[in-house]
């Protein structure tokens, strides 16, 4: 067993939530004398087909991409978003090596993109696609041969940027939640010119549309259920740019009629030119914390008290990323997509977050190279993208942490702006164990979305919800991934999707382990 200093003792419930305990990560946080060192995390760049995402204005924004198996193979193939390029996807032909292979399909021709996320709309175990569009939003049925389908979704003429699904208790079939950024109508435009949002609630054999107003330019949304009650509320990170002056980031509680909470509810007011949302459970006491990017400073944000208040994590752990840390370019950093993964199976999560500039925004700089934040055992984290190989200068937006060869390592996928996309294989030395844990149920919602799944290596419990949604305009679809450092054996239970929690299991480590409710 490695030794590890952990911020909050174990319990079978994983539920740490003494002020007391809150009090002591800030002072481990600011005060911890441990060498802030790294393990030797390298990353080797990948040969793929060319793909670009591009456009004028209207694709300042965007550029998002999904993973997903679309083949049955157990291999995560790709799909792009291209702006006035059309979709890109590519199989995973990986063995040890990475490599992918494009996939012509008519039903991806589509132009104007600027996200795209998986998940099974139709309950039929095949992976679907939501295609975001500057113009009416696509729905495209999987079928289960790298093949898609267009299905009878009717949108309206909009300019889509944000996206996010739950099943609700009772439903068998998906809710869904459309972002929507600047009103192209609007004359006044496009300062202040925020469109609304849009939720999709099943109702009986259709959806009842409704708008989620006001809206602040969403650039990022999210179902989670935050408070652990088993019910997920929408969040929305707003663009600060466009709305201006009358606006916030927005967290909606999905009850009859969902409603914003407010301060009255304990929620803390928070103005930034929000661009992706991630959330991870990142010092193991239960609750996750929400890392938002932005324009200048990323900002981590731990939960205060049991209510929808977030605040600001110390300076001190290193996560702010405000800045280039190589290029010379020591204007503000613009962030986009946040993706949280253990690179180097420590057992600590880790993030990467894609940079660059909107386009030519002379107060922001233009060599601001992708950061790759390293988790370190004093809780804080250390900057290595460069010496890691992935701290590129493209205008970056989407981006995916996935295991695309199989080799218990996380690799990585970033789709820039007006350059090539770009594949790292992760090559880091590591002898840390992993497991990846894959859930399913039958119809409705056979991605179990809404579960929740407990890994304990004996000195902590990683929690780990199951989501459509968050990033920058696009996600991931698979088996979630534990690194879990020198153990050989975790114990493992999960809580089906308005349900209760199973047993604990004993596995082992060093491969996939499948639960079917």
């Amino acid at each position: 067993m490695r030794n590890v200093p952990r911020l909050f003792k174990k319990s079978d419930e994983g539920h740490g939530r003494a002020s007391a305990q809150r009090g002591a990560v800030a002072a481990l946080l600011l005060c911890a004398s441990q060498p802030l060192a790294a393990d030797d995390v390298r990353f080797v760049p990948v040969d793929v087909p060319p793909h670009v995402y591009d456009g004028g204005w209207e694709h300042f924004v965007g550029g998002g991409l999904a993973v997903l198996d679309c083949n049955g193979d157990a291999r995560p193939d790709l799909v792009a978003a291209g702006g006035t390029n059309p979709l890109l996807l590519l199989r995973n032909t990986s063995k040890d090596r990475i490599t992918f292979e494009p996939v012509a399909d008519s039903a991806l021709s589509l132009i104007g993109t600027t996200g795209v996320y998986p998940m099974d709309i139709d309950n039929d175990g095949h992976l679907d696609l939501v295609v975001l569009r500057v113009g009416p939003d696509v729905i495209l049925r999987g079928r289960g041969d790298c093949s898609f389908e267009p299905m009878p979704f009717r949108f309206d003429d909009r300019w889509s940027t944000a996206f996010s699904a739950t099943w609700e208790v009772g439903q068998t079939a998906p809710t869904l939640a459309f972002g929507h950024y600047v009103d192209r109508s609007d004359p006044e435009g496009p300062f202040e010119a925020c469109d609304v949002n849009h939720l999709w609630r099943p109702d009986a054999a259709t959806y009842a549309v409704t708008d989620l107003a006001p809206g602040h330019c969403a650039l990022s949304m999210l179902f989670t259920d935050w408070s652990r009650t088993g019910r997920a509320d929408l969040r929305v990170s707003n663009d600060r740019h466009y709305y201006v002056r009358q606006g916030e980031e927005q967290l909606w509680a999905m009850e009859d009629t969902p409603r914003l909470y407010t301060e009255d509810d304990g929620w803390a007011r928070h103005m930034l030119w929000g661009m992706g949302i991630a959330a991870r459970d990142l010092d193991r006491d239960g609750r996750d914390e929400v890392y938002l990017s932005s324009m200048g400073d990323q900002r981590l944000m731990k939960q205060v008290g049991d209510g929808p208040g977030f605040a600001d994590v110390p300076f001190a752990m290193g996560t702010t990323a405000q800045r280039p840390y190589v290029g010379g370019d020591g204007r503000p950093s613009t962030g986009w997509h946040i993706a949280f993964g253990d690179v180097n199976n420590d057992g600590l999560d880790d993030a990467f977050i894609a940079k660059g500039n909107v386009q030519q925004m002379p107060g922001n700089a233009m060599d601001d190279p992708n950061n790759l934040l390293i988790g370190l055992e004093n809780g804080s984290f250390q900057e290595v993208g460069d010496a890691a190989g992935v701290a590129s200068m493209h205008r970056s937006r989407g981006a995916a942490l996935a295991d695309f060869n199989g080799d218990g390592l996380l690799d990585l996928a970033v789709v820039n702006r007006r350059a090539p996309l770009e594949i790292w294989q992760n090559v880091t030395p590591s002898e840390g164990s992993w497991i990846a844990v894959a859930v399913t149920q039958k119809d409705p919602n056979t991605q179990a979305v809404g579960t929740w799944i407990e890994v304990d290596d004996g000195t902590a419990i990683q929690a780990r919800e199951i989501t459509v949604g968050g990033g920058h305009a696009g996600g991931v679809s698979g088996p979630q991934h534990f690194g879990l450092g020198d153990v050989e054996t975790v114990r493992l239970r999960v809580r089906w999707p308005h349900g209760t929690w199973t047993n604990w299991q004993n596995v082992g480590v060093n491969g996939v382990v499948t639960l079917q409710r």
